[in-house]
């Protein structure tokens, strides 16, 4: 995630190599702590699809509309990692965390530097939802920890 984080910051691009490891560590865990079971294995491959079809829905809205991109693949590939990793409350947590912290860092950004926001200007989203996933993945670890729930 930190690589995915500094890579899109300096580049404004999330390379498929990173995300293609994260969920294939994802689906190896899955495999580990359910026992490789089919049905685990395919609830795992449900989430990823279903946390990253709303965000291609809305590239491919926001491109037809605006006739630009708003988001880019590798945002969508990077919430299809998210579904792997995370149970899908926690994964819409963690795109509402990535998405206003960088609306808030954006702002703050245009207010120290007494700049005017601009609907067009470029955020490396990936930078705010590479460690909003670590956010959530702790945060289901200590939940777990503590018998609050129980995913699945």
């Amino acid at each position: 995630m930190l690589g995915i984080a500094c890579n899109d910051a300096r580049h404004y691009l999330i390379p498929n190599e990173l995300t293609a490891a994260a969920f294939g560590i994802a689906l190896l865990r899955g495999s580990i702590l359910f026992n490789a079971s089919a049905s685990s294995m395919l609830w795992l491959v449900f989430r990823a699809s279903a946390v990253s079809l709303p965000l291609l829905l809305l590239l491919l809205f926001y491109r037809h509309w605006r006739g630009r991109n708003g988001l880019g693949l590798g945002d969508v590939k990077l919430a299809a990692v998210a579904g792997a990793w995370l149970e899908l409350p926690t994964a819409a947590a963690v795109i509402e965390l990535a998405a206003l912290s960088a609306i808030a860092v954006y702002t703050a950004n245009a207010v120290v530097r007494r700049r005017s926001l601009r609907g067009t200007a470029f955020l490396p989203f990936g930078l705010f939802m590479a460690p909003a996933i670590w956010i959530g993945w702790l945060s289901e670890q200590f939940l777990l920890r503590w018998g609050y729930f129980w995913p699945g």
